[in-house]
């Protein structure tokens, strides 16, 4: 086998299971969905095929945006809020500390 024949025959499969495993999640979503939901809330009425895959479409939409399998998001190159909080000084810190009980109501010394 060529490489060509190898990317062609890449090209041609990797889109194939991708459908066939959006197909098999939305088919599963229903699933449980029918299994579960209707005996547990009244009123909750069974799902058709089509109707979990626009579940999924709509929870993807809500929730998880669409950025690809990367995962990149807005601050996918930005350092982490730990290293942020790591190289805070004291006074920093304590200021960022008075800022944040002030925005929660919370009195000096009081955590709860």
């Amino acid at each position: 086998m060529t490489n060509n024949f190898k990317s062609k025959k890449r090209f041609i499969f990797i889109p194939i299971f991708g459908l066939a495993f959006v197909a098999l999640v939305t088919w599963v979503v229903m699933l449980l969905w029918n299994a579960i939901l209707p005996a547990v809330f009244i009123g909750v009425k069974e799902l058709s095929y089509w109707q979990a895959g626009g579940l999924l479409i709509l929870c993807r939409l809500l929730f998880g945006g669409f950025r690809g399998p990367s995962g990149g998001g807005r601050f996918k190159n930005g350092p982490s809020w730990g290293k942020k909080m790591m190289n805070l000084s004291d006074e920093e810190r304590q200021k960022l500390k008075s800022e944040w009980q002030e925005r929660c109501g919370m009195k000096n010394g009081d955590n709860g």
